[in-house]
């Protein structure tokens, strides 16, 4: 590649990665089969709007008073036996983790599958610490072994990448898989084994967190394939990094998102493993855990009452499997850690504006994402703001703005309005043909006509019919 998404903005990684038909293959066969599943699923739940209303219910309490919960669940851990860490930024957590890694005696920590973690570069900063972090997550896994990669989905982060690269894959670096063939048992038992030696020997257990439960300390991570039971119960230290969105008020409120987070994510009733953990219990499981609380960013966007909706997300992917733009692009585009409609939200508020600005224009405005959502972020809605924002905070996309300034000028005023009607049709005569522009638009009009079918402006307005037939 020519340079990290990222740093080459939304619009010309896009671009790269439309050129890649067997990533259109890939992901479409992917997101194809989980929209149907999560489909499936949601239509045998007669009341399933009343849970989408519930879910934003709980979303909304929390946020409300997210400083008094955030308390009372610092409270009920460490009443529980464990003890809260407070992180400002990305740099603070990755240092509570390496600095609690290294009292625990241990060089190396397994891993759960953490969008907080990944959010926060932690692998990358414990490295640099001298200390080796291991995916036990399949996709996961599959991501870090290919020295580079980057995760492109929340809930599928090698979605990318089909079972015959994988196979090649780990045949040249895991130990004793050169016959392992492309059959996806044959490569989850080839990851197991891999795994079963770290899952029993490292001491330090790292997790995110689905969710946390404000009134008792109750701490959860959900998952379907075990590993996340093994490194939140065989280690003797476990470290939770959670964002401080992800604390909810009451146990009744896990309740209601433990039925729609599987529905929605995986397509499955209810998650194949609902690990629960509250505190220390002597002689059972760890007996040290740490919860961090993570900021980065989720202060200044709870200040802004339109777009603070974004951090109602509880990571389920739907709007990702449904978003005509992520479905083509794929999520490494994005240059987030949060790809596809709900990245294009989170992303450049996290960042206070300062990375990501491209995103809240990566979308058609659909719909598709709202309407799937189980806590009903009005998406759309929220991307528009952002753009508004962008233009007004950081001077960005200033031709678009001079533009509208332009419009609103023109459509305030009638015998403006009428003035530009009639400049356009002449215009448009040396460029139209059977009634559409056939050619591009000069200068920086051409953008609209490069990507999309423009009619020709009619030879009579609707005005001059009104006058010559009504007036």
């Amino acid at each position: 590649m020519s340079g990290s998404p990222a740093a080459r903005g939304f619009t010309d990684a896009a671009r790269e990665e439309l050129r890649n038909p067997q990533l259109r293959r890939n992901l479409r066969k992917a997101t194809t089969t989980i929209r149907a599943k999560r489909a499936a699923v949601v239509g045998e739940v007669d009341e399933w709007e009343a849970l989408r209303d519930a879910g934003e219910n709980v979303k909304q309490r929390a946020m409300a008073d997210l400083a008094t919960h955030l308390e009372l669940l610092e409270a009920s851990v460490t009443r529980a036996g464990g003890t809260v860490h407070w992180a400002r930024d990305a740099a603070e957590a990755c240092a509570i983790v390496g600095r609690l890694t290294r009292a625990a005696g241990s060089d190396e920590v397994i891993k759960v599958k953490s969008m907080a973690t990944d959010e926060i570069g932690l692998n990358g900063a414990l490295a640099l610490q001298g200390i080796t972090a291991h995916e036990t997550d399949l996709a996961e896994l599959i991501v870090q072994l290919a020295d580079g990669d980057r995760p492109s989905h929340i809930l599928v982060p090698a979605i990318h990448r089909n079972r015959s690269e994988i196979r090649d894959l780990f045949r040249a670096t895991l130990p004793d898989t050169a016959g392992v063939s492309d059959d996806p048992r044959d490569l989850a038992e080839a990851a197991r084994r891999y795994l079963r030696e770290k899952f029993l020997s490292v001491k330090v257990g790292v997790s995110g967190a689905n969710f946390a439960v404000a009134e008792t300390g109750t701490v959860g991570v959900v998952e379907s394939e075990g590993n996340g039971r093994m490194c939140t119960t065989l280690p003797e230290t476990l470290i939770t990094v959670m964002g401080i969105e992800k604390v909810l008020p009451t146990f009744a409120d896990l309740g209601i998102m433990l039925e729609l987070l599987p529905r929605s994510s995986t397509g499955e009733r209810m998650n194949p493993y609902t690990s629960l953990w509250t505190g220390v219990t002597p002689g059972d499981g760890p007996q040290d855990f740490h919860l961090v609380l993570l900021d980065a960013g989720r202060t200044a966007t709870l200040a802004d009452p339109v777009g603070r909706d974004a951090l109602h997300c509880i990571r389920c992917s739907a709007c990702l499997n449904v978003c005509p733009v992520f479905e083509r692009t794929g999520g490494h585009a994005y240059g987030s850690t949060y790809p596809g409609p709900i990245g294009a939200i989170l992303t450049p508020q996290l960042s206070e504006l300062k990375s990501g600005t491209d995103l809240p224009w990566a979308s058609s405005l659909c719909g598709a994402c709202y309407e799937v959502c189980p806590v009903k972020i009005d998406i759309p809605s929220i991307l528009v703001h952002l753009r508004g924002r962008v233009i007004r905070e950081t001077g960005g996309h200033k031709s678009e703005s001079l533009a509208m300034e332009a419009l609103a000028r023109t459509f305030t005023h009638r015998r403006r309005y009428e003035a530009a009607q009639k400049a356009a049709r002449l215009g448009a005569l040396p460029l139209s043909k059977d009634g559409r522009i056939e050619r591009r638009l000069p200068g920086p009009l051409k953008g609209w006509t490069a990507v999309r079918d423009l009619p020709a402006p009619p030879k009579q307005s609707f005005r001059d019919w009104w006058r010559e037939n009504r007036g």
